[in-house]
């Protein structure tokens, strides 16, 4: 018999954020409306698209600023997807608003609209500032592509990202020293520094000040360097009152490591094992130069951790019984779920040869430990279709029967992890009751 649906985490939150956004809306529109509409209908329209520009801009530093309440519910993964759609609104909207303004006025003063752009920036306070802050935000756009960012080190894609930082407050001077609306009231400057602080507080504390006071807090520290294979490693780190740390299993931190060859690379890692409030452990496959240098660490070395970020947790699920699914080496996350989550638990571990299954001994002793099944299937990825028919409707079905009662947990690699969600549309599963982690952000 089938559980009554429970009100999910992910649900409020969404519908909070939905909330946010809606009625900030309505008062900008209010503030623009009440300010008066221009004599130039393309000024008009062009100071809408401004305001409805600085509204989305704070409204990506709230989706970006690693809220924890927020990262909890949804995943960083998700906010991250939201924050790069939203990226687009915004370069829509101050594209309009530069063309519309310039066209506008050039159509006023009977010039053209480079000449017009020109003498804008010589004479009017502000203009230039704003140029500036477009210029940056193409910059950063561009690189945020996919194309580009697959070709780019994290570390040189996180250092052009700082540049949002200048470009906000060129964009905030430019609506103080030109702005309709924020000088029509003291309702409307109050409620613009107050969106602008809150978005800008929140992302000093979700990534500078929270950050840096865990860390002087716990002091994590490696304690121990254990191959588990010929190319995967795990790395145990301890430090102070750990008990107090809100990490859970599935989470996932952002690693730096303090020597003097690694300091500046922070590379994502999930918990391989759940948080015991004495240790942290994060299991790593040699996929890249980052992960590959781990077992060259050395016990006592210094470790920066900024986290735990994710929404791949136990808070998700809503049925008493659970379904996990792994793909090679995104069985980190999945084996710490398996200590941690509720109810009979199967788990279906995908890899290429039986060699490949990392961690297995231990996903098979806690099996034992609480009465779960693991599933080992093995072969060619390739073989009728990505990941073959292993990861199909019929395989799932075969192992789970009762597929459709189980929250279903997967973390694996993008194709594998498209894969076992189609199966799972067809099987018709309740959208509610699936959780994945993208292996790329979390792995």
């Amino acid at each position: 018999m089938s559980e009554a649906p429970v009100l999910r985490p992910r649900v409020a939150a969404r519908t909070g954020l939905y909330v946010f956004l809606g009625a900030n809306v309505a008062v900008v529109t209010a503030l623009f409306a009440a300010a008066g509409p221009s004599g130039n209908a393309l000024i008009t329209i062009g100071r809408l698209a401004g305001l409805y520009g600085a509204l989305v801009m704070a409204f990506q530093l709230l989706l970006v600023a690693r809220i924890p309440w927020l990262d909890r519910r949804l995943g960083m993964d998700r906010l991250t997807s939201w924050h790069r759609w939203t990226g687009f609104g915004l370069l829509w909207t101050l594209l309009g608003h530069l063309v519309f303004i310039v066209f506008g006025y050039a159509q006023v003063e009977n010039n053209g609209p480079v000449d017009e752009l020109v003498e804008m920036a010589n004479t009017l306070d502000g203009i230039l500032r704003a140029i500036v802050a477009f210029a940056l935000i193409l910059v950063i756009g561009g690189t945020s592509a996919r194309f580009a960012r697959k070709r780019m080190a994290y570390e040189t894609w996180h250092f052009i990202h700082l540049y949002t930082y200048a470009a906000v407050v060129l964009a905030f001077s430019h609506q103080i020293a030109l702005g309709q609306s924020f000088t029509s009231s003291p309702f409307a400057q109050a409620y613009w520094w107050t969106l602008w602080g809150v978005a800008l507080g929140a992302v000093l504390l979700g990534r500078v000040v929270l950050p840096l006071w865990r860390n002087l807090r716990h002091q994590l520290r490696v304690v121990a360097v254990v191959p588990e294979s010929p190319d995967v490693v795990s790395v145990y780190m301890s430090g102070k009152r750990l008990n107090e740390l809100p990490a859970r299993a599935g989470q996932f931190f952002l690693w730096r490591f303090l020597t003097r060859e690694r300091w500046f690379q922070a590379n994502p890692f999930s918990l391989s094992a759940a948080p015991d409030g004495k240790t942290l452990r994060l299991t790593a496959k040699a996929l890249g130069e980052g992960s590959a240098s781990l077992r060259n660490l050395k016990v006592g070395t210094r470790v920066f951790a900024e986290g735990p970020y994710g929404a791949f947790t136990t808070l998700q699920q809503t049925r008493s019984n659970a379904l996990l699914v792994a793909g090679g080496v995104g069985v980190t996350p999945i084996r710490a779920l398996l200590e941690e989550i509720k109810g009979h638990v199967v788990v279906i571990y995908r890899v290429g040869s039986s060699r490949d299954a990392v961690l297995l001994h231990e996903l098979h002793g806690l099996a034992r430990a609480r009465g779960a099944r693991v599933h080992v299937l093995t072969g060619p990825s390739q073989v009728s279709g990505p990941y073959g028919p292993l990861l199909g409707p019929a395989s799932l079905l075969k192992l789970a029967p009762d597929l459709n009662d189980r929250d279903v947990f997967v973390c694996g690699p993008p194709g594998m992890t498209n894969a076992v969600l189609a199966s799972l549309r067809e099987l018709s599963v309740p959208r509610q009751q699936v959780h994945a982690e993208r292996f790329s952000l979390a792995g």
